[in-house]
């Protein structure tokens, strides 16, 4: 087989392992749902197959430094927001490319949603849903990878 022949056959396989090699992890930046502008940075780790997301930083310039979680109702109640685990519990899906089976936190109004992500294909942006009940019932949001 000479390199012509072999080129397509070595770039089709490249891309599923491009995609398979696929992951959350890293430095994200949330934008807000109303202003558009750059809400919080979120690091996403995974520990023992599952992911979290913590807060890293606050974007907007009213954020305080200080602030805590006045409106949770679990054991975040009442702690500092930056440094807050907001995902957690996700685990990759037999496919590789969706994670889900955790939840998400909104530090805004305090409730608890269940929550997916995919990675989307640049590997430099991710899709997070948050719902109840049935990923149909939710919000998406768009973070952007940062590092």
């Amino acid at each position: 087989m000479n390199f012509q022949n072999a080129l397509p056959t070595l770039v089709a396989l490249a891309i599923p392992m491009q995609l398979f090699g696929q992951t959350p992890v890293g430095l994200w930046r949330s934008i807000d749902d109303v202003s558009k502008k750059p809400k919080a940075e979120i690091r996403l780790v995974e520990e023992a197959g599952l992911v979290r997301g913590f807060i890293v930083a606050g974007l907007d310039p009213n954020d305080k430094a200080d602030a805590v979680c006045a409106l949770c109702t679990d054991e975040r109640k009442d702690k500092p927001m930056i440094g807050m685990t907001i995902v957690r519990y996700l685990q990759k899906d037999k496919s590789g490319h969706l994670w889900s089976g955790g939840d998400i936190l909104d530090p805004n109004n305090g409730k608890v949603y269940r929550a997916q992500i995919s990675i989307n294909e640049d590997n430099k942006s991710l899709s997070l849903r948050g719902y109840i009940g049935a990923p149909l019932f939710g919000r998406s949001q768009t973070w952007y990878r940062i590092e």
